[in-house]
């Protein structure tokens, strides 16, 4: 059973899933009703022994062996406090920026977490459907945070009007999770406006064959901050490691909000170690393999009646939408297969479901279980 399950009867933990809360919220002095999501739920949250895992969308295989061996030599500097000025340089080498326009992290997670500390919007605005930490670290800071949904008529692509003008702060994902879609760079750049800070969080970017629509390199975009990952691609979930780039000024601030040392000596090893141009040329490889077992993905869930898949999937996850889900996620729990639940991320609902991107033999298990599951 799924965690938290264990002890729950099945229909009350169906009905518990199902639907959304309303909570109590108060901007600018009025209170209203809104949805109210769990923000802080995860893929990692839904994985148990001998599941099949398609709910994290960590690569298979990952960290290669060649990194694992690099990271392990790291263990001998472990007396010494870490040094992060040699993965800097190699972040700021690989984006072509000055080392001052770079900021390591551990994971992107803490770069959304020092965003909410050290900045003070007054009109924060996250674009949904989309990753949920950055609205949870911003209102644990005490701000308030209007949301803007990106409607599934429209594929959930990015509707630059729908984000208000006065908004100081905004977050984007690109390519976006849960949607997988994959925002067309210049528009995301013309949402930046004098005094206001934007926010691309490009965690998935490194999935994209070429990088496509990246703005990582983009200097000229004024309030401009781009948040990278190394988890993904190189499976380094539990490393903690990432980076963030934009307007020295604003890193500076975010940096003064760290705490010292950061990031671990064999953290700051990876680093330097995903920028070499081996491990670049590995990761396109794998942007590009990622492509064909997608498109497996999609087509094979294609053939089942009652599953869709909005838009055109940029990464390495499906958005699904199909009829019952929380009792399919679970009935695919029993057949060993962990996906991911969609209603926690705000814009969706009840009928939406993530699945990571695998291979072509574990997608055509997954389907075979899944058809079975929808033919109860």
């Amino acid at each position: 059973m799924a965690a938290g399950f264990a002890d729950v009867d099945p229909a009350e933990a169906e009905a518990a899933e199902a639907g959304v809360a309303k909570a109590e919220f108060e901007v600018a002095g009025e209170v209203g009703v809104m949805e109210a999501f769990d923000l802080r739920h995860h893929g990692d949250t839904e994985v148990g022994d001998g599941l099949t895992d398609l709910a994290v969308n960590v690569r298979w295989g990952t960290p290669p062996p060649w990194l694992a061996k690099r990271l392990a030599a790291s263990l001998g500097d472990l007396a010494a406090y870490p040094d992060g000025r040699a993965a800097r340089e190699a972040v700021a080498v690989r984006h072509r920026r000055p080392v001052d326009e770079v900021l390591l992290t551990a994971g992107a997670a803490e770069a959304f977490v020092l965003l909410a500390r050290a900045l003070e919007p007054r009109h924060a605005v996250v674009v949904h459907p989309q990753f949920t930490e950055p609205e949870a670290a911003l209102r644990d800071a005490g701000h308030a945070v209007e949301r803007v949904l990106l409607r599934e008529e429209d594929g959930f692509r990015l509707d630059n009007a729908a984000v208000p003008e006065d908004a100081d702060l905004v977050v984007v994902g690109n390519p976006t999770n849960p949607t997988s879609v994959l925002h067309p760079a210049p528009a995301i750049a013309s949402l930046a406006r004098p005094g206001r800070t934007l926010v691309v969080d490009e965690a998935f970017m490194d999935t994209v064959p070429g990088e496509a629509e990246s703005l990582a390199s983009w200097r000229h975009v004024p309030g401009l901050v781009v948040l990278r990952s190394l988890t993904k691609t190189w499976g380094l979930a539990g490393l903690r490691v990432g980076y963030a780039l934009g307007p020295s000024g604003t890193l500076g601030r975010l940096e003064r909000a760290q705490p010292l040392w950061p990031v671990s000596t064999p953290a700051l090893a990876a680093v330097e170690a995903c920028c070499s141009p081996s491990a670049l040329a590995e990761a396109e490889q794998s942007a590009r393999s990622l492509v064909g077992d997608r498109a497996h993905l999609v087509e094979r869930l294609g053939r089942l009646e009652a599953v869709e898949v909005p838009g055109s999937p940029a990464a390495s996850f499906v958005l699904v939408r199909t009829p019952g889900a929380a009792a399919v996620r679970r009935r695919l729990r029993e057949r060993g297969f962990a996906v991911r639940r969609g209603d926690t991320f705000p814009g969706l609902g009840e009928d939406w479901l993530r699945i990571a991107v695998r291979d072509r033999a574990t997608t055509d298990r997954l389907c075979a279980a899944l058809a079975e599951v929808l033919a109860l």
